[in-house]
């Protein structure tokens, strides 16, 4: 699977997102640098076929369909549209997802669930206080378990914290898995860029210094965009 980005911008002025061109594809982690407090989710609603950009077009093989890349392309952790709540316990995260993707989703399963992916003694935590890279790590697991889900669009793991480090290595092994994975993270995150080197899309000069605009979306919350 390959998914292109051509030139794609949103909002008055592309005031929500300047014009972007970047491109991900199965066995492979992308890194994208994208700054204020909305562009991000912007960016990861346009990527993962659930926003219409005002500029540009998206193509998934070749050709728009933004319908099947909605199925293919699975939106993790979205400030304001995917993110789980914050108060919510990562075995209520994992419960609500799991039921979502067609598996068994009482208490045993999700204690069994989170035991393999080494997250047991998280179970009862807040989703908002799991150690980052786990909180990263939970949530692209449970993306993938969606059916026909090949990709991952994963929007701002920096704003948890930790080493960007971290959440970089859960992205390169589910590309190594064969997803495509794009991250979309601030300037700040750019120096996980070593082995392999990951492209990036930076933004325009023009959208430097430009103004916060409001949330485009209705918050949809529990990880179900």
């Amino acid at each position: 699977m390959r998914v292109v980005l051509d030139a794609v911008g949103k909002g008055r002025r592309e005031h929500a997102l300047p014009v972007t061109s970047l491109s991900f594809e199965s066995g492979r982690a992308t890194l994208v640098a994208a700054e204020t407090e909305q562009r991000p989710t912007v960016l990861g609603l346009i990527a993962s076929g659930r926003m219409r950009p005002d500029t540009g077009r998206v193509q998934l093989d070749g050709r728009t369909d933004a319908s099947a890349l909605r199925r293919r392309v699975a939106l993790v952790d979205a400030p304001e549209v995917s993110e789980p709540e914050p108060n919510v316990t990562l075995a209520g995260v994992a419960s609500e997802e799991l039921m979502f993707a067609g598996r068994r989703s009482d208490p045993v399963a999700v204690r069994r669930w989170l035991e393999e992916q080494s997250l047991g003694d998280e179970a009862s935590v807040p989703v908002s206080n799991v150690d980052p890279a786990g909180r990263v790590r939970a949530l692209c697991e449970l993306a993938v378990l969606r059916t026909g889900v090949e990709g991952i669009v994963l929007v701002s793991p920096d704003r948890h914290g930790g080493e960007p480090a971290a959440w970089w290595a859960v992205a390169e092994d589910f590309a190594a898995r064969g997803f495509a994975v794009l991250v979309i993270a601030g300037q700040a995150s750019q120096r996980v860029e070593r082995a392999g080197e990951p492209r990036r899309a930076v933004e325009t000069p023009r959208s430097i210094g430009r103004p916060r605009v409001r949330r485009l979306t209705t918050p949809t919350k529990g990880g179900r965009a």
